[in-house]
């Protein structure tokens, strides 16, 4: 195995210790401060970026990896309909190179292909645990447990604002302003209400001259 496949084995090790941590069943409070850790932290925001970039070397040797797969096939394919006129010796020894060409194609296609595959399940399994932590606060903000909500609920809430929870806050948003507008609305015309009213009464209040 080569340099490059060799990290990218390592990479597939490291996602599947990843995965079996995000996994692991934790108390709330614990499992919320150590998401709200990952979402803030620069350091671990760095490192995904890079692994963003390593992702798409090894989409290049996935692609690759494939193309080497066909190529080997086409081979083979070439060996079945000589077979008849080149020696047995001869077509046996070439067969066998081929075939070990094909097995490494296949294990570097497969090495990638499921490098590729965790790292989007990975991706998909942090945002949903953020949701159901963000549910979860929820739940116990409407229990009436008083440790609910704070810093670290409002930063995972910033850290996964998307999807359902993200459309319903911005619809609320919406209502406040409008609330806002009726509200300065109303004071304005209770303010032309008190001045009509300030207008009317010194001219009732004026004394009546006997005549």
């Amino acid at each position: 195995m080569t340099l490059y496949y060799s990290l990218v084995f390592l990479l597939l090790v490291f996602e599947m210790a990843v995965f079996m941590a995000l996994i692991v069943p934790l108390p709330f409070t614990v499992k919320r401060k150590i998401f709200t850790f990952i979402s803030e932290s620069p350091v671990i925001a760095k490192l995904q970026y890079g692994l963003k970039i390593t992702f798409i070397f090894i989409l290049i040797l996935f692609i690759d990896s494939v193309n080497r797969v066909y190529r080997v096939q086409i081979e083979l394919a070439a060996f079945a309909k000589d077979g008849s006129s080149l020696g047995a010796a001869a077509l046996g020894s070439e067969r066998m190179e081929v075939q070990a060409r094909k097995f490494y194609s296949q294990r570097n296609m497969y090495l990638c292909g499921f490098t590729l595959f965790l790292s989007l399940i990975l991706n998909r399994t942090y945002i949903m645990i953020l949701d159901v932590l963000r549910l979860e606060d929820k739940v116990k903000q409407l229990e009436g447990d008083g440790k609910a909500g704070g810093k670290d609920s409002a930063r995972l809430a910033q850290a996964g604002g998307i999807g359902e929870i993200g459309r319903l806050k911005k619809e609320l948003e919406a209502k406040d302003r409008d609330i806002e507008t009726l509200k300065k609305q109303a004071e304005g015309l209770s303010r032309e209400y008190h001045n009509l009213g300030d207008q009317v009464s010194p001219a009732d209040n004026t004394p009546k001259k006997d005549r």
